[in-house]
């Protein structure tokens, strides 16, 4: 009951939190709306003005793009017609057959050194002539194919240079091209010719024989780049332009600073013959990118043009964008001001009346009833509300007192209810309380007389394993019986052979002692053959030439005594070891036998252990059957006691359930006159909240 009059409060006191007295300025409607018109014409002139700005760069930057390509298209042709008159300018060389007659006085072993000197002099003077005639050539070589001849150069050239050159690679992919042109990248110093003013690159060619198509030597020229460079300074794309010429690796061939050649360009080409695109450089900015490629050397002519240069024209257009803006801004505040006098401050005057009437005066009313707007009607719903809000106060505080003095009536009788509802849900949870235990102990019965089933079971169980191993090991013991039977008999069979084999082994040994007398009669008889052989020896050598075969005689017959000798010796030795093994032989026979004469009386004393085992394994069997009997009764009377446990058990199952739906139902009649009781606590406390909230307002 405490706990409902303090959410009453509660809830009084959240309505009143939530009628704001201040307000922030940035939230109201006025500053709202000052802001959205503010900001629209600003970004709408803003954005018109950036579009106009991006739109006039990009036809800026397309037709100058069209127009710059076209230039380097342009260019392109004039530097392939200057590279044109190099290649020609070796061609020229190839196909001159004075050249190759000199060629052939040098190479000729059968001429003398004054001949060669003359012809390489005059080798030397037709390349001079050729320098003469272009000023951007700085040096001519030829690099011989091999090594029987001697360097030639021409111009500024020099032969320390020109060997440097024929360990480097494209002079091999000369001699593959067997007549067609090489170009040779850009070095800073010079090719074959020092010049440390300007890059030099180089165009090389095999000078093959039109007639013998034999090759002796490679033509290199050295071209500086400032010829190209004169053409590249001619032609200009736009201020800040900048015109170079790169390799398909993206190393600067020709540029206006000499100190960039070779190295990596701050751009890379997509490797197509001509392209131009926007792109933005590392330490330029945004710039506008051109190429072209150059025919003989598959290397990219590339303009690159400063985005800010092309764009500059623009500039006006974002100046005019900035001063609209400025204007729009302008205009904006303006009408942001009459928006906030027409419709913010009327605003503010309905939000003030709304927050008195949250506070409880319903007396407030709208002065503003003269405008036909929507504002105005607004005014007059805002009259009308607080009208119907005044008669429904009055209505709800008429019918709270009426309520009032119901919720009095009920809560007395609530009160009796419930008291009669308790006496009566007490009683009957006795009578559930005590069949419950009566069901407790029914089950707890049950249970027992289970669990003595179960180990009658186990038991019965355990008495038949019992009976079936009494008779395993009955049959286990006839078994052992006849076995230890056919072991006794083998066992008298093994010692008669143990006392044959003695036997046979003695007569053997006997045998042995034979055999050596016999070896010693054969040594005897050896010896002798020995002696007579030495004295017949000895005869012959008297006898002389007479003797000589008689000698030979006495020789074989000593060598057959001497290998009689070894056979003897060799036979004495294994008769020796045959006579030791029989004697470890019969060393062991005497040693087992009194073995086989104690095994023979230990398997006669375990037969009779067996016979004994199986006697009484008969009479265990008997005693099992007997227990059997026994228990299988003792089955029979429990199957009888667990029926009756059964029973008891469900009656007194049935007995509680029907107690406790009893209790059940007077809890529930106590439940409810509980709730009767709370309800018309609750409604007599709304009553009274009722009317001190209604009091707050004034009428």
């Amino acid at each position: 009951m405490k706990v409902k009059k303090d959410d009453a409060s509660k809830k009084q006191k959240k309505v009143k939190k939530k009628a704001p007295i201040n307000m922030n300025p940035f939230q109201s409607v006025g500053t709202k709306l000052f802001f959205y018109i503010f900001g629209g014409i600003l970004a709408c002139v803003l954005t018109m003005g950036i579009m106009a700005y991006n739109q006039s760069k990009s036809i800026i930057e397309n037709k100058v793009s069209e127009s710059g390509q076209q230039t380097i298209s342009q260019l392109a042709v004039n530097l392939n017609n200057t590279l044109k008159k190099y290649d020609d300018l070796t061609l020229q060389v190839m196909v001159d057959p004075a050249f190759h007659e000199l060629v052939g006085t040098i190479t000729d072993k059968q001429l003398g050194e004054y001949e060669k000197f003359e012809a390489t002099k005059d080798i030397s003077s037709k390349l001079q002539s050729m320098i003469f005639g272009n000023d951007n050539i700085n040096g001519m070589a030829l690099i011989p194919v091999d090594s029987s001849a001697n360097i030639i150069t021409a111009g500024s050239a020099q032969h320390s240079k020109v060997e440097q050159l024929k360990d480097e690679p494209w002079l091999e992919e000369v001699k593959e091209l067997n007549g067609r042109t090489v170009w040779i990248d850009a070095r800073p110093g010079g090719l074959i010719a020092n010049n440390t003013s300007s890059a030099s690159f180089g165009v090389a060619r095999l000078l093959k024989n039109t007639t013998s198509s034999q090759a002796v030597y490679v033509l290199v020229l050295d071209i500086s780049t400032k010829g190209i460079l004169n053409e590249l300074d001619r032609i200009s794309l736009g201020e800040g332009s900048e015109l170079s010429i790169v390799n398909a690796d993206n190393q600067y061939m020709v540029h206006a600073e000499a100190s960039k050649v070779t190295t990596e360009s701050v751009f890379k080409l997509d490797g197509s013959e001509h392209n131009s695109v926007s792109t933005t450089l590392e330490g330029i900015g945004d710039v506008l990118l051109m190429h072209n490629v150059l025919e003989y050397t598959g290397w990219y002519l590339v303009g690159n043009i400063p985005v800010e240069e092309l764009v500059k024209d623009a500039e006006v257009i974002r100046t005019l964008t900035i001063n609209l803006a400025i204007i729009a801004a302008l205009i904006a505040v303006g009408i942001a001001a009459i928006v906030i006098i027409t419709i913010g401050r009327p605003l503010i005057n309905l939000r003030n009346l709304m927050q008195e009437g949250a506070k409880g005066d319903l007396t407030v009313r709208s002065t503003i009833k003269k405008r036909k707007d929507e504002i105005g009607q607004l005014s007059s719903s805002f009259d009308q509300m607080m009208e119907q809000i005044t008669y429904l106060a009055e209505q709800t505080k008429n019918s709270a007192d009426a309520v009032l003095m119901t919720a009095s009536t009920l809560t007395d009788a609530s009160t009796k209810t419930a008291i009669s509802a308790k006496e009566i849900a007490v009683a009957t949870e006795e009578i559930a309380n005590g069949s419950t235990s009566l069901a407790v102990e029914a089950e707890r019965g049950n249970d027992i007389t289970h669990m003595i089933n179960e180990q009658m079971q186990q038991v019965i169980h355990a008495n038949e394993q019992m009976v079936q191993s009494a008779y395993d090991v009955e049959q286990a013991s006839g078994k052992g019986t006849a076995y230890m039977a056919e072991l006794i008999e083998k066992t008298g069979m093994t010692e008669v052979m143990t006392r044959e084999m003695v036997t046979k082994v003695d007569s053997l040994k006997d045998s042995t002692r034979s055999i050596v007398q016999i070896l010693d009669v054969l040594n005897a008889v050896t010896k002798q053959t020995n002696i007579l052989s030495l004295n017949a020896t000895i005869e012959a050598s008297r006898a002389g030439n007479a003797g000589k075969g008689f000698m030979v005689v006495a020789n074989e017959i000593r060598n057959l005594a001497d290998q009689s000798t070894q056979s003897i010796d060799v036979v004495a030795q294994i008769t020796d070891r045959i006579q030791s093994e029989i004697v470890e032989t019969v060393d062991v026979l005497s040693k087992a036998y009194p073995m086989f004469q104690e095994q023979i009386h230990s398997v006669k004393e375990a037969n009779v252990i067996f016979e004994n085992v199986q006697g009484q394994m008969g009479g265990l069997i008997t005693k099992l059957e007997e227990v059997t009997r026994s228990v299988q009764k003792l089955e029979a009377s429990q199957h009888v006691l667990n029926e009756a446990m059964s029973n008891v058990s469900a009656v007194a199952q049935q007995s509680s359930a029907t107690s406790e739906e009893v209790a059940s139902l007077s809890s529930e009649q106590l439940s409810v006159s509980d709730n009767l009781v709370i309800l018309s606590t609750e409604l007599s406390e709304v009553s009274n909240a009722l009317k001190e909230t209604l009091s707050q307002f004034k009428v």
